[in-house]
């Protein structure tokens, strides 16, 4: 049997990952931040008014992305609470080290105290997950021990089941979430946290979430830590007062922040991860070649 086809073929197969070894690296190393730097102006999007909320502090501004397409009853309730004013005047009532903080109304277990929740829902049905079917999913190639897939979809960190044909938000820093009771179907979206901590990957499809901080993180990872063991504030003047939680689209454009997100489907996103994945600047002596869903940032402007 003549060999020499199968070994041309062979030495051909060398030759050319060779040359591509030499072409990957003769092609300098781009930092995330000078990949953004070159990014066009259609890599970037304006979210939508009707799905930000402002929760204005006496020490600034947080913004809040609500994510209607995996948690629509709970958003469409949350709007409602937020046009209605409830949480103004409430306050940020817990912060539990490396876990999260938490806001809404602190006396709502009190009837006799409780804010008045106006015309929001007093139930909804639980939405830790929605069909995957519909998504425009942009995939991470690293395993993950939370999912079987990781990626994300219009900017939020998701995970999926394909074989279930399921996908959910996952509990990386910065998500927000229906605080709830034992029950399931026990929030209603007017208790409210957002992880500060490492993320809690075990509360996914266990509570239900509904966005994410595009910008005002350090005002809520900052703030000082309750009490163990779960860092609720046992004297009330420790709480941060929420001056108001007010709908993007109520506010006149005069008073509204200007704030751009990265496409998370565009080139430029998928250059800055693969830069991270395999950082070889002067600092990096070892690149990972590996990166966490929620070791991600998605960048803001």
């Amino acid at each position: 049997m003549d060999r020499r086809p199968v070994q041309l073929a062979l030495g051909l197969a060398l030759a050319a990952c060779a040359l591509a070894s030499l072409a990957t690296a003769a092609t300098p190393y781009r930092s995330p931040q000078q990949i953004l730097d070159a990014a066009p102006a259609s890599d970037w999007r304006t979210p939508d008014p009707a799905n930000l909320l402002y929760m204005d502090l006496p020490t600034g501004r947080v913004i809040l992305e609500l994510a209607p397409q995996f948690a629509p009853r709970h958003v469409a309730n949350i709007q409602t609470l937020a046009h209605e004013a409830f949480w103004n005047g409430t306050s940020i009532y817990r912060a539990q080290d490396n876990f999260v903080v938490q806001f809404g109304d602190a006396d709502a277990d009190d009837a006799g105290k409780a804010k008045p929740l106006g015309s929001a829902a007093r139930k909804l049905p639980a939405e830790f997950e929605r069909p995957s079917v519909g998504l425009a999913f942009s995939a991470l190639p690293d395993r993950d021990g939370w999912a079987a897939r990781t990626g994300f979809v219009d900017g939020f960190a998701t995970g999926a089941d394909p074989k279930a044909g399921k996908a959910w938000l996952a509990h990386c820093y910065g998500a927000l979430g229906a605080g709830r009771n034992n029950d399931e179907d026990s929030s209603i979206g007017a208790e409210l946290y957002v992880v500060t901590g490492q993320s809690p990957r075990q509360l996914d499809r266990n509570i239900t979430v509904v966005g994410r901080v595009l910008k005002g993180m350090e005002l809520l990872s900052a703030l000082p830590r309750g009490p163990a063991p779960m860092g609720f504030y046992a004297d009330a003047a420790q709480r941060t007062p929420i001056i108001s939680i007010r709908r993007v689209s109520e506010v006149p454009e005069a008073e509204r922040t200007p704030i751009q997100v990265l496409r998370t489907e565009s080139k430029t996103f998928a250059a800055t991860v693969e830069a991270r994945r395999n950082r070889v600047d002067d600092f990096y002596k070892r690149p990972a070649g590996h990166i966490d869903l929620c070791n991600i940032p998605v960048p803001v402007r």
